[in-house]
């Protein structure tokens, strides 16, 4: 047995230590926001909070996580930026087909939570690793500036 804090939660899994962390959070404690887009950690749709840093899921073993705290899309808006991104989402209208969007507010809750103010290239920086097939790029960056925004 392996004891995850997700979301604030202590949660024990019987799993192997090897199984990649995405799918301890989907098949095993049915947590779906997450979402599968790879599996080599390229795209950015299973990124989930580690201690605070925005991580691939798919490649993370489950036994790296043991001693960590994690976050998922289901628990990011209890935080001041996790909510502020998950409010501009929504009222940009950033969505399209929405497969990738958890990875994305995973991602730009992460650059907000260490930088409040950032700028275009913080935000490409930070964002790089996260696909969108929609291209929503540009309303994912005014997304972001508002979030931030609204934290200031």
């Amino acid at each position: 047995m392996i004891t995850l804090n997700i979301n604030g939660q202590e949660k024990s899994v019987d799993v192997a230590p090897d199984t990649p962390l995405l799918w301890v959070l989907r098949d095993t404690l049915q947590l779906t926001g997450t979402k599968y887009g790879c599996g080599m950690s390229l795209c950015g749709a299973c990124t989930v909070h580690m201690n605070g840093q925005a991580v691939r899921s798919c490649s993370t073993p489950v036994s790296a996580v043991a001693e960590a705290k994690v976050v998922t899309i289901e628990g990011v808006g209890e935080g001041a930026a996790g909510k502020a991104v998950q409010q501009a989402w929504q009222a940009l209208d950033v969505v399209q087909c929405g497969y990738c969007q958890s990875g994305q507010i995973m991602s730009a809750t992460a650059l907000l939570e260490g930088n409040r103010s950032p700028s275009d290239s913080d935000i490409d920086q930070a964002m790089g690793g996260n696909l969108c097939r929609c291209a929503t790029y540009v309303r994912i960056r005014a997304a972001i500036h508002e979030a931030a925004r609204s934290l200031a």
